[in-house]
């Protein structure tokens, strides 16, 4: 009886108990030995029985679960090393890591001759005793460079086969089997079985038996990746965080602000110690240093220089030690031969700003590390990461050097990653020290202008003598008289308020001199009883009165004389127009005192001129740009203590004082005008339904918010009061007015190159009557007529303005009738009104 292959499965499957026992019976080393070719010597009977009892998927599951337990990768890699070598009977395998050091890709060795009798300590390899591969080099560096796997049967056919490695450990490698790890398209590993002991080489079934247990190994070294990564971001995230924390806390200092950025960020650099050294940053030499070497005296330099051209020179390092006991060294002006600096690595990456990261540094031949412990406590300098500070204007600052990873691994790319993060930040924050001393330089040079400015302005000792002549009267000094004696001196100095008229709507300046002006406005401060009654050194506010007279340029029209009749209009307004019974003393204190102050250190320009020619005026600020600076120039002045008339003011009143000068002066900026002028006429309204007139100031007087746009108005009507003088000063005074215009509308033409505006055109300077006419209509009757409304005490300045329009309106209509005479009798002819004078303007 037969019996066929289809017979013995069958009855193999259907009798599990009886295949087991046979089998147990028969398998011995021998028949291994026979079956596999192998000598009975090699076989491991005990491992193949294993192997034999074990399913694949039990081993699978052994691996992943020691990845699970396990959080040592070396550890898992290792026993899935051996399980391969046993399988496909590798000799030995390796693990070889992929990083970057300087921007060049490299392998090194990680697990090294793993066998299945191995012990894992004997096969981690140290950092100081790493073999690394560039992939240009051998076989295992191809495969990273390639990133496909290899099976090469015979190494000495292959043109990538190095044997440096052969030569270093005394082995003979025949054939390989290596294959890349890769997570997406980023290297990781690449794992490497050599030399067959079963055969000439590896097979293909052992090829794909190789992959298949890679695959777990793939996964355990992806995860160590990604942990690895995830960690260095962490960090690099809490490092700029830190960083930036103390960067901004302090702007005063580079010193200071590395250091505390350094210092706060240590626990994240993970390195035994690292140093800072900072760059000298002057670029030009003095001239009493560039003498020597130009009389032959002393040899040009020609050391090492940064990318800008400066010398580098190291003014200050600072050591940070990070292993042991934490400490901090500041080495002042280090000498060449310090540590830090006597390697050269520093002057290198301060010289070519190139990030340097040496593995083994003191084997180095570029550069001279010491080999010998730095301490009592036996650190020695062993890998080393250098990269330049560089700020925002691309200048190297500084060098940050680091020391020994603390894992004792060699700095990688993610580290220099991570540092170069740090220092490009710290350069780039350095713009905050630096903008803050441009700052503090500015500060300083505004001072230093300011104090310039108070020198020419401010009254001098010789000038207040013609005033308060103490000298000639007691023979001293004002600082040394009593308010009594000065007070005796003013009384005789003064011009009274009679004798100028200081209380009439017709006041002219034309027949006063400057110092005339000045002892007027003196006076005006004890008429209305504010010097006693605040307490204002006399001294002081004679001052402070001559200071503001010499505070107005020497220009056509607003001068000094212009800002003294717009406070004394002010003054008339207070007194004369009864306006004075709505405000306080002090309120009235500063309106006489704005008044005055409104225009000084005026250019002869308005504002539309300073932002067409970009003066800094305009850029400073937005808005009302000369009234601002007036505003700022009067409280320049007030700042000043010998020139302060509010220095016996309390905070609340100063405040306060302050306030209203803010409003009266921007108030003088027509463009603004036009705003409050329904708000004003409200006010007048509403007072012309109050019958007690008693009641209406008791009401007016807590109102504060009308009571600043009364003033406001006020201020208006003050700087444009010269409409409502007498026809004689109002014809003189308007003629000032249109040529500081024309000589504006010149600068136009030659600075800005446009075509002024008619106002500002001297070609046509006959058109003056007609342009007065229509600036009266326009802007100056509302303002007269509704305070003629409001206050009929104030009715003469409407009086004067309607005179002055009717003079104007004559003249305007005697032009036109010149013209069309001229027009007649010169048909075709050229324009009349041409040139640079008039024919046919009897004011011009």
């Amino acid at each position: 009886m037969s019996t066929s292959m289809e017979d013995v499965e069958k009855f193999l499957d259907g009798n599990p108990a009886f295949v087991q026992s046979y089998f147990n019976k028969k398998l011995s080393a021998a028949t291994v030995a026979s079956a596999s070719g192998m000598p009975e010597s090699q076989v491991d009977f005990d491992l193949f029985q294993e192997l034999g009892q074990v399913e694949e998927a039990h081993v699978l599951f052994d691996l992943i679960k020691d990845m699970q337990e396990s959080i040592n990768m070396e550890k898992v890699v290792f026993k899935i090393l051996q399980r391969i070598s046993a399988l496909i009977h590798a000799d030995r395998c390796s693990l070889f890591m992929y990083r970057q050091r300087n921007g060049v890709a490299e392998l090194a060795t990680r697990l090294f001759n793993v066998t299945p009798d191995s012990v894992l300590e004997d096969c981690i390899v140290q950092p100081d005793s790493e073999i690394v591969y560039p992939l240009d080099l051998g076989i295992v560096g191809n495969v990273a460079l390639t990133k496909k796997t290899v099976n090469i049967q015979d190494v000495s056919k292959s043109e990538h086969f190095s044997s440096f490695v052969d030569d270093l450990t005394e082995y003979k490698t025949r054939s390989i089997l290596a294959s890349p790890i890769q997570n997406g398209k980023d290297m990781v590993a690449v794992i490497m079985a050599l030399n067959k002991t079963t055969g000439p080489h590896f097979t293909a079934e052992d090829e794909d038996l190789f992959l298949k247990y890679l695959k777990v190994a793939s996964l355990n070294l992806k995860i160590f990746h990604l942990s690895y990564l995830h960690n260095c971001e962490t960090r690099k995230g809490q490092l700029l965080l830190w960083s930036a924390n103390k960067c901004f806390e302090e702007l005063t200092d580079i010193e200071r602000q590395f250091h505390k950025a350094l210092y706060t960020v240590r626990a994240y650099l993970n390195c035994d110690r690292y140093s800072v050294g900072l760059l000298d940053m002057t670029k030009d030499k003095e001239f009493f240093d560039i003498w020597p070497v130009l009389m032959g005296e002393q040899p040009p330099y020609s050391g090492p220089v940064t990318p800008d051209g400066r010398e580098v020179i190291f003014y200050k390092v600072i050591d940070y030690i990070l292993h042991g006991k934490e400490d901090i060294k500041v080495i002042p002006n280090p000498t060449p031969d310090h540590w830090v600096l006597a390697s050269g690595l520093p002057t290198y990456v301060a010289e070519t700003g190139l990030i340097c990261n040496l593995m083994n540094a003191t084997s180095e031949e570029m550069f001279k590390f010491q080999t010998e412990p730095m301490d009592a406590s036996g650190w020695t300098i062993k890998n080393v990461l250098c990269l330049p500070i560089v700020n925002k204007m691309e200048e190297i600052v500084g060098v940050a050097t680091f020391y020994n990873r603390k894992d004792g691994k060699p700095f990688d790319e993610q580290d220099e990653d991570l540092m170069e993060a740090l220092t490009q930040f710290l350069g780039w924050s350095a713009l905050n020290t630096d903008t803050y001393d441009k700052m503090y330089k500015l500060e300083n040079k505004k001072e230093i202008a300011q104090n310039m400015v108070l020198y020419h302005v401010k009254c001098r000792d010789d000038e207040i003598q013609k005033i308060l002549k103490t000298r000639e009267v007691f023979d001293r000094e004002p600082c040394d008289c009593d308010e009594d004696e000065l007070t005796q001196i003013l009384k005789k100095e003064l011009p009274g308020p009679k004798k100028f008229e200081i209380y009439e709507w017709r006041f002219s300046d034309l027949d006063c001199t400057e110092l005339e002006l000045v002892k007027c406005g003196l006076q005006m401060y004890y008429e209305v009883g504010v010097v006693k009654k605040f307490q204002v050194p006399q001294e002081v506010l004679v001052r402070f009165m001559y200071s503001v007279s010499k505070g107005y340029r020497k220009i056509t029209y607003h001068n000094w004389r212009h800002g003294f009749n717009v406070g004394q209009t002010m003054f008339c307004l207070l007194t004369t127009g009864l306006l004075k019974r709505y405000y306080t003393d002090l309120e009235v204190m500063a309106m006489i005192t704005a008044g005055f102050l409104h225009d000084i250190d005026h250019r002869g320009t308005n504002n539309l001129y300073q932002v067409k020619s970009g003066n800094p005026l305009a850029k400073l600020h937005g808005s009302s740009v000369m009234e601002r600076h007036h505003l700022e120039f009067g409280k320049f002045l007030l700042e000043d203590e010998s020139l302060n008339i509010y220095q016996n003011l309390h905070k609340r009143q100063i405040e306060h004082v302050l306030h209203l000068t803010d409003i009266a002066i921007i108030a003088t900026d027509l463009a603004l005008y036009f705003k409050k002028r329904t708000m004003f006429q409200k006010i007048v309204d509403l007072s012309k339904t109050y019958e007690d007139e008693k009641k209406w100031v008791e009401f007016m007087s807590l109102e504060t918010t009308r009571k600043e746009i009364v003033m406001a108005m006020m201020m208006t009507a003050c700087d444009l009061s010269v409409v409502t003088k007498p026809w004689e000063v109002q014809s003189k005074v308007a003629l000032l007015v249109a040529a500081e215009f024309w000589e504006q509308g010149d600068l136009e033409k030659i600075v800005l190159e446009q075509q002024p505006i008619p106002m500002m055109d001297r070609n046509k300077a006959a058109e003056l009557p007609k342009l007065q006419c229509g600036f009266i209509d326009f802007v100056c009757t509302f303002v007269y007529k509704e305070f003629s409304r409001f206050h009929p005490t104030i009715t003469p300045m409407l009086d004067g303005l309607l005179n002055n329009r009717k003079e104007w309106k004559a003249r305007q209509e005697e032009y036109e009738a010149n013209i069309k005479v001229l027009e007649s009798a010169a048909p075709g002819g050229n324009n009349p009104s041409g040139g640079s004078g008039s024919k046919t303007c009897t004011v011009c």
